[in-house]
């Protein structure tokens, strides 16, 4: 249900009236660690493998990476901190608009999407003369930077972080925004979209993923 509920309404003017919601940064002020406390009420519904509240999962994650990279102490913070995101869900977005697998709106849908072939069918961007297309809105190539993604934690979490002048590297700022993009980091869909800069970072991603 989730899933049929974002691949409904996730379209192009869906998104950009979340960028123009979020994108100020201007609904609360918090610490790190009261954004995590606040993960402590909410169990993510598109996961179907954790039934933890999302703050577990976050300190699990980074103890993981500093295991196994405990000479890149901006990986371990880009594990923290990369679901910070969902708490969007504690403040009246419905969870179908935060959490789950992530893809570009704006052009055509991939069949790598998980549940593609059955959820889209209500979605007015398909049937839209331009969005429908394969490259949409986009020139060949254009960069994952320039492309807009549907809405959900990763992508705010992304935008709060640039906000902030945030000194993450560009490989953690990759991970923070691409990491539920599953079908380009696991599918091998939208490369028509990449450039060079994609390609470099890509096993960046992968690897957090």
């Amino acid at each position: 249900m989730t899933y049929t509920l974002m691949h409904t309404y996730q379209t192009v003017d869906f998104v950009k009236e979340k960028h123009a919601l979020w994108g100020s940064c201007n609904h609360k002020k918090m610490t790190v660690m009261e954004a995590l406390s606040l993960l402590d009420n909410l169990v993510d519904e598109s996961d179907p493998d954790v039934d933890f509240p999302n703050s577990f999962h976050a300190y699990q994650t980074a103890e993981g990476i500093r295991m196994a990279h405990p000479d890149k102490d901006w990986f371990q913070l880009v594990g923290l901190l990369h679901d910070i995101g969902k708490i969007m869900a504690l403040d009246n977005e419905p969870q179908w608009a935060v959490v789950g697998d992530t893809f570009p709106v704006g052009c055509k849908f991939q069949k790598s999407i998980v549940y593609s072939d059955t959820t889209y069918k209500d979605n007015p961007d398909t049937r839209h003369p331009v969005y429908s297309t394969e490259y949409g809105i986009y020139e060949p190539n254009c960069g994952l930077e320039n492309v807009l993604m549907s809405w959900g934690h990763d992508e705010y979490l992304y935008r709060v972080l640039k906000f902030n002048q945030c000194t993450i590297p560009e490989e953690g700022m990759y991970m923070i925004r691409f990491h539920s993009f599953y079908p380009w980091h696991t599918g091998g869909d939208y490369q028509h979209l990449c450039n060079e800069k994609d390609q470099k970072m890509l096993p960046w991603v992968r690897e957090f993923k």
